[in-house]
């Protein structure tokens, strides 16, 4: 297997999780590329890349190049996957994977005009946690699914929301785009395809042009219910998800136990409604954005398929802006 030379567009926080993902999979980065002189410097020393790049198009003009990941504010992804993949450029693209449906079917149309992958990164698809699950779920350990609950909470480390985040042109959303996005993925990814949503949000704590908090009910094509939580007006990290289903239920929770899956069951009634038989199932290797990227190189030597592609990105997408349009109408919306 030849060693996968890459660069990578955007030196903010999301990109150093792409530099770890690609170190551990034995990639060389041969270019960094941002548009902040003073942090791009700093970053090609802080992580020992040997070029750095004002210009994407230099990055993307150079043939020893063969995959890029795109970390850049949002509003950007458009574009820059567009010429990524008319320079050939296998795509790494940091979700949302665009801010509108038309702009997100051009990026899928030229990734496949030019035969290049495009994976976009909502890496909680490969996560250890949300990878067993889906095949607990395949098996039919926990019976057919009932209701799947969804939670990504923060509040930026106690400071306030950094950077482009809460413009509305550069960031197009505000939680429910930024952690929503990755929730509505995995939700199609746990539970299938969405028929409908219901959706609140609200600016509660930061002064920011968009949201802080917001919740969406969902209706599952299955029949099942579900339910996302985003916000940045928690107090520390939480990430997790909980299924029900006839037979059973899972559960993640990182705050209880990030290393850790629980799965739920009764063998026969034990006259209590709290006590269950558990099992435990301990997660390893990898962490969720290493595993992906690990995945995105996979993908182009062809050892898998594209663990979540453009049009999944796209789908997550449709979620978001339906759920906007839920929140600004106040009805559901079927999709």
């Amino acid at each position: 297997m030849s060693v996968h030379r890459v660069g990578i567009i955007g030196s903010g926080a999301i990109a150093a999780a792409h530099v770890r993902g690609y170190r551990k999979a034995g990639a060389e980065i041969v270019a960094l590329c941002d548009v902040d002189a003073d942090r791009l410097a700093a970053r090609c020393s802080e992580w020992e890349v040997p070029r750095g790049d004002a210009d994407a198009a230099d990055l993307l003009g150079d043939p020893q190049i063969s995959a890029v990941s795109i970390c850049t504010p949002n509003a950007t992804h458009h574009p820059l996957t567009l010429a990524a993949a008319g320079a050939g450029k296998h795509v790494l693209c940091e979700k949302p994977v665009s801010l509108n449906l038309a702009q997100g079917e051009q990026m899928i149309e030229a990734c496949d005009r030019s035969g290049v992958v495009f994976q976009v990164g909502h890496h909680l698809r490969s996560s250890a946690a949300a990878t067993l699950a889906k095949e607990m779920i395949e098996r039919g350990d926990i019976g057919v699914p009932t209701y799947l609950r969804f939670r990504q909470a923060h509040d930026w480390d106690g400071g306030g929301v950094r950077g482009v985040f809460g413009s509305r042109e550069a960031s197009g959303g505000g939680t429910l785009l930024d952690n929503g996005c990755h929730l509505f993925d995995l939700a199609r990814f746990l539970g299938s395809d969405v028929r409908d949503v219901f959706a609140r949000v609200a600016t509660r704590k930061f002064d920011i042009e968009v949201e802080d908090t917001a919740v969406a009910s969902l209706g599952f094509v299955s029949g099942a219910l579900g339910h996302i939580e985003t916000a940045w007006t928690a107090t520390g990290w939480q990430e997790g998800f909980w299924i029900f289903g006839t037979e059973g239920s899972i559960e993640f929770d990182d705050r209880v136990d990030r290393k850790a899956l629980l799965r739920r069951w009764r063998s026969e009634s034990t006259m209590s409604w709290g006590v269950t038989e558990v099992d435990t199932h301990p997660l390893g290797g990898l962490d969720p954005h290493s595993r992906h990227v690990a995945n995105f190189l996979a993908a182009i030597e062809g050892t898998r398929d594209v663990i979540c592609t453009g049009r999944d990105g796209l789908e997550a997408v449709r979620l978001v802006l339906a759920s906007y349009e839920s929140a600004d109408r106040g009805t559901p919306i079927v999709l």
